[in-house]
C-alpha cells in the first residue's frame, strides 16, 4: 500500500456579497469536495480550506448600496455559504473568512517578506478619478468596454468574457458604478506593486517542469503568458480603507488589495485549522517545503481565476521561498444558464440555496457533476436537471438498488442469501465491477470528475443487465438456489457500487450503506463553530473525519447479514419541473 499523502485542497475564496448560485457550486465548490472524500477514502491526510473573501470591492459597492457597513454584508453572506454547504455536503476542515486577526496577520507577513526580499517597490499608479464622488475608483466601481475584446460590461480589473487582466485605465469607454459618471479622470496615486519581472524566469522554469497532468486551458494560458508577455508590477494595494491594512507608517486611506491577500487565505486557513486543532504547527506537513516537500496542494477554481492561481499565486509563493506551490490547478470553465452566464450581480442565477429547499442534495452533486464543465463551457436547463435525475440517477443506479434489495428482503425473510457456485457471467461481472475501484478511483484520482461518474454508471447498468439476463424474480419459482446466487451477487455488486458513487453521493450511499445492515459512517460530519480573536466573532464550517469508515476498497458482503427495511434513494422528479421553476 502506497504511503500515506498530505494533500491540501484549496477551494476557491467566494465573495461575501450575495448568495452562491448552481454556477459557483458546478465549477469550483463541488469538484474539491468529491475529489477530497475519495482522498480521505485512500487513507490521504487531507486539508480542505477556504473562506468567504470579505475585502473585495463586489461587497463594498453592495453595502453602499444598501446603505449599510460591509461587515454586515460579509456577516450575512458569509452564514447562507456556511448553510448551503451544510446542505450540500461539502466537507471543508475549515471554511472562515479573511477578516480574521489570523488572515490579517498571515497577509502582513507575507508582505513584510516580500518587500524585504525585495520583491515589492514603491511607485505611482495612474487611476480613474470620480470627480463626483470626490474619490479613486478601485476595479469593481469601474466598467466599460474591454480593451481586447469589447465586451461593453467589463470590469475594471478583468473581462468576465474574454478572461485577461488589465488595469482600470486600459477599458475603453470607462463609466463610475457610483455616480454614473463618464468623464472620468486620470490622476496619479502611489501604491506598493509586486514586482513580476523578477519572478517571470522562475515562474516559467516552475511552469514548463512536470505540468502534463493540468489540464490543457490552464497551463496553456499560463505559459503563453509567461512566454509570450513581459511581466510587469502589479499594484497590491488600493486607495480603500475596508480590507487589510498595510503594515507600513504613513498609509492611512490605502490597503492591501483584495487579489494580494484572498490567495494568501490558502495559507492562512490551514494556519487557523491547526490552531483550532491545537497543533500550532501542524500546518507545515502540507506547507512547508522543508517538512514535507512531497505535499501536494491543490487549488480548485472557477476559470476566471486561472490568471491568479496559475502565475500570480505561485510568483507569490517563490518570493516566500521554502513554500510549497501548486501541484495542479483543476480550473472549470462556465456553466451558463439558457445561454447567458451566471451572474449573482446582475440577478441572473439559480441559488443553491434555495434549489437544496426542493431537490435532495445528492441530485444536484448528480447532475452537476454529470454536466461538469472541465473541458468546455456548458449549458445548464431544468429539462436536462429532470432528464438526468428520472433517466440516469433514478433509472440506472437507484431502481437498481431498490428492486435487488426490495427482493431479496421480501423472499429471504430480510437477510442477505447464501450463494451457491458462482458460474462464469457472475464471476465476470464481480471481476468487472471489482476493477472499477482502479478505473473509477484513476479518475477521480486524476480530477476527472464526470468521467468517473460516467464510468460509476456504465458499471451500474452492467448490473442491471446482468438482472435482466438472468432474472431471478422468475428463476425463484424454478431454481431458488440460482435465484439465491444471482441475488447475492447483485448485493456484493451494489455493496462496491456504493463506495464507487460515495464521493459524488455521499447522503443516499450512506442510507445505502445502513440498508444492507450496516452501521457506522462512510463519512465524517460537519459542525459549526464559533471562533473569537481580536477583531471580533467569525462562524466557522469544520468536519471531523476521525469516525469514518468508508475505505476505498472492495469489502466482501456476508450472507446471513440482516438488510433493514429498503427505501428508495431518489425521488422521481415531475415532469412540469422546467415550467414550475419559470427560468427561461
Amino acid at each position: 500500500m502506497n504511503q500515506a499523502r498530505h494533500i491540501l485542497v484549496g477551494v476557491a475564496w467566494p465573495y461575501a456579497n450575495g448568495e452562491q448560485h448552481i454556477g459557483h457550486i458546478a465549477g469550483a465548490y463541488l469538484p474539491p469536495d468529491i475529489f477530497s472524500r475519495f482522498q480521505r477514502m485512500c487513507g490521504n491526510h487531507v486539508l480542505m480550506v477556504s473562506g468567504s473573501d470579505a475585502h473585495g470591492t463586489p461587497i463594498t459597492v453592495r453595502a453602499e448600496d444598501e446603505g449599510v457597513s460591509p461587515a454586515e454584508i460579509v456577516d450575512r453572506f458569509h452564514a447562507t455559504f456556511i448553510d448551503s454547504y451544510l446542505k450540500l455536503g461539502l466537507t471543508f476542515d475549515l471554511f472562515t473568512h479573511t477578516d480574521t486577526q489570523n488572515h490579517w496577520n498571515v497577509t502582513q507577513d507575507i508582505f513584510r517578506t516580500h518587500l524585504g526580499s525585495g520583491y515589492i517597490y514603491k511607485d505611482s499608479q495612474k487611476q480613474l478619478y470620480d470627480a463626483n464622488a470626490s474619490r479613486f475608483l478601485p476595479d469593481r466601481y469601474v466598467e466599460g468596454y474591454c480593451p481586447y475584446c469589447d465586451y461593453d460590461e467589463a470590469r475594471g480589473d478583468q473581462c468576465d468574457q474574454c478572461g485577461r487582466t488589465y488595469e482600470a485605465v486600459e477599458l475603453i469607454n470607462p463609466r463610475s458604478r457610483i455616480t454614473g459618471n463618464t468623464n472620468l479622470e486620470v490622476r496619479n496615486t502611489e501604491h506598493y506593486f509586486l514586482d513580476l519581472s523578477k519572478l517571470q524566469e522562475p515562474l516559467q522554469v516552475w511552469l514548463e517542469d512536470g505540468k502534463t497532468h493540468w489540464r490543457p486551458n490552464v497551463i496553456q494560458f499560463a505559459l503563453s503568458q509567461v512566454e509570450q508577455t513581459e511581466l510587469r508590477g502589479r499594484p497590491i494595494t488600493r486607495d480603500m480603507e475596508w480590507g487589510v491594512s498595510i503594515p507600513l507608517p504613513n498609509t492611512a486611506g490605502k490597503c492591501i488589495y483584495v487579489w494580494y491577500d484572498a490567495v494568501i487565505g490558502y495559507l492562512s486557513a490551514a494556519k487557523e485549522w491547526a490552531q483550532l486543532s491545537d497543533e500550532a504547527e501542524h500546518w507545515r506537513q502540507w506547507w512547508d517545503a522543508d517538512t514535507n516537500p512531497q505535499a501536494r496542494i491543490y487549488n480548485f477554481i472557477g476559470k476566471d481565476n486561472i490568471p491568479f492561481h496559475a502565475m500570480m499565486w505561485p510568483a507569490m509563493l517563490i518570493a516566500c521561498q521554502r513554500l510549497n506551490l501548486p501541484y495542479d490547478v483543476p480550473a472549470n470553465l462556465h456553466l451558463n444558464m439558457y445561454g447567458r452566464k451566471f451572474s449573482k450581480s446582475r440577478g441572473h442565477t439559480i441559488s443553491i440555496l434555495n434549489v437544496l429547499e426542493r431537490y435532495q442534495a445528492d441530485a444536484w452533486r448528480y447532475a452537476l457533476t454529470a454536466i461538469a464543465p472541465e473541458a468546455n463551457d456548458v449549458d445548464f436547463s431544468w429539462d436536462d436537471f429532470v432528464e438526468r435525475v428520472n433517466n440516469e440517477l433514478v433509472a440506472n443506479w437507484g431502481n437498481l438498488v431498490n428492486r435487488v434489495l426490495g427482493f431479496a428482503y421480501k423472499r429471504w425473510q430480510g437477510v442477505i442469501p447464501e450463494p451457491g457456485p458462482l458460474s462464469e457471467k457472475e464471476q465476470d461481472l464481480l471481476e468487472e465491477v471489482k476493477a472499477g475501484f482502479h478505473s473509477v478511483g484513476d479518475l477521480y484520482d486524476q480530477v476527472k470528475l464526470k468521467a468517473a461518474l460516467q464510468e460509476a454508471r456504465r458499471l451500474s447498468q452492467r448490473t442491471n443487465q446482468y438482472l435482466h439476463d438472468v432474472a431471478p424474480w422468475s428463476t425463484i419459482k424454478t431454481d431458488p438456489q440460482q435465484a439465491a446466487t444471482s441475488v447475492y451477487v447483485a448485493l456484493q455488486v451494489i455493496d462496491w457500487l456504493k463506495i464507487l458513487w460515495a464521493p459524488i453521493l455521499p447522503h443516499s450511499s450512506q442510507q445505502l450503506h445502513e440498508l444492507l445492515g450496516y452501521d457506522g459512517q462512510l463519512f465524517g460530519h460537519q459542525y459549526t463553530q464559533t471562533v473569537k480573536d481580536s477583531r471580533g466573532e467569525h462562524r466557522v464550517l469544520r468536519y471531523d473525519n476521525s469516525q469514518a469508515i468508508g475505505l476505498w476498497e472492495p469489502g466482501t458482503l456476508a450472507p446471513g447479514q440482516a438488510l433493514r427495511q429498503p427505501a428508495p434513494l431518489f425521488v422521481k422528479l415531475d415532469k412540469n419541473v422546467p415550467e414550475q421553476e419559470a427560468v427561461g
